[in-house]
């Protein structure tokens, strides 16, 4: 069944793929990005199911003209692919506070803009899909990550939760956590790489720059199949609250879900006896 679905960053990278099979699989398609004729050229020009239009997913003004642009356009909107997002490495003393800042107005505070916008027409149709691309960084801490990851932490319990607000209006959400696949996300128009200014740093931020850049375009997973994956849970009636994608993903999160029952289970003896003791009162 043909859908209207709406995606952030779709001039490149990841929301392209999606914005591509999308097209190709039949649905109608809201393309957004910063420099829409450059997500037009991107996606091969004017097309009847494409409705490409201009969004800054850190501007409240944008994300609700993009909502009421594909409203005016497709009538309705019936999934939301938060894909668009950015990422600052780094170590955590070498990471500026506005740095760290606009790591969270992209990675978290644009999402939440984008679907603030769209939610009152899904609720109004009783009926819609937010997918929200997190990353195994969101589950995982990683070293020169601390800035990503904590804005992907801060993804996965903003969405964890919305389910319960959206449920009771036929609204579904699932939040994705990627592995490495062959995006873009390592590139420097999506990367902000450090500058050493901290010399207790300097020779780990050089060699992880240097490893980081030789990762990019040897990365093993296929964006094109990721992009096809969401598509399939965008047409489940029942789709997952959470998909994790890509081999070595699922790895991590099996090894973190490990971690985390042995340390819950280690903290019992100490940590399950902090109840009151009523019984002397």
């Amino acid at each position: 069944m043909s859908k209207v679905i709406f995606i952030t960053g779709a001039g490149r990278g990841l929301g392209t793929d999606i914005a591509l099979q999308a097209l190709k699989a039949g649905h109608q398609v809201v393309a957004t990005g910063r420099r829409p004729e450059e997500v037009e050229q991107t996606l091969g020009g004017p097309q009847d199911n494409l409705l490409v239009t201009k969004l800054d997913i850190t501007s409240q003004d944008d994300a609700q003209a993009a909502a009421q642009a594909a409203l005016h356009r497709f009538g309705r909107i019936d999934v939301l692919v938060n894909n668009a997002g950015n990422f600052f490495a780094g170590y955590f003393e070498e990471i500026t506070p506005e740095q760290m800042r606009q790591q969270f107005e992209t990675n978290l505070f644009g999402p939440m803009n984008v679907t603030r916008a769209i939610l009152p027409i899904l609720r109004k149709q009783r009926d819609g899909h937010i997918i929200t691309l997190s990353s195994s960084a969101g589950l995982i801490g990683q070293e020169f990550c601390v800035a990503y990851a904590a804005s992907k932490f801060g993804v996965e319990g903003w969405m964890e939760s919305l389910r319960y607000d959206v449920e009771p209006f036929g609204i579904r959400t699932t939040v994705v956590e990627p592995g490495f696949f062959r995006t873009e996300l390592l590139v420097d128009a999506s990367t902000t790489w450090p500058e050493p200014t901290i010399d207790d740093y300097a020779e780990r931020t050089t060699a992880t720059i240097a490893a980081w850049k030789s990762m990019n375009g040897q990365q093993t997973g296929d964006p094109v199949k990721l992009a096809q994956a969401l598509l399939t849970i965008a047409d489940q009636d029942q789709p997952p609250l959470r998909f994790v994608a890509g081999a070595d993903a699922i790895e991590g999160v099996e090894a973190k879900a490990k971690e985390l029952l042995a340390q819950a289970e280690a903290s019992r003896e100490l940590g399950g006896k902090l109840a009151l003791d009523d019984t002397n009162a």
